[in-house]
């Protein structure tokens, strides 16, 4: 059996990405095949959309957001709650 786990890696480049990258890397074993995605790329950022990737860095494992990396992104309830949109007075 030659079965492969599938990881995609959504990156921006940016440090934070590049230290997921490592730390993946890191955990890696044998049978993980890892791709990275530069979500500057169309593609990349096709695919993101197809699995709701809100934020980056953000994991993949077989085609399913990993926990870590799901529900976050932007909230529009919690900005406005930190004050955005409300005048300083």
């Amino acid at each position: 059996m030659n079965a492969k786990r599938k990881i995609e890696i959504f990156s921006a480049g940016c440090p934070v990405c590049e230290e997921a990258i490592e730390t993946v890397r890191g955990l890696a074993c044998p049978s993980c095949e890892i791709e990275v995605l530069d979500m500057r790329e169309a593609t990349a950022a096709s695919r993101a959309r197809e699995l709701k990737v809100r934020s980056v860095p953000a994991v993949a494992v077989d085609g399913e957001l990993a926990g870590c990396c799901a529900g976050r992104g932007l909230d529009e309830k919690a900005l406005r709650a930190a004050g955005i949109g409300k005048p300083v007075s």
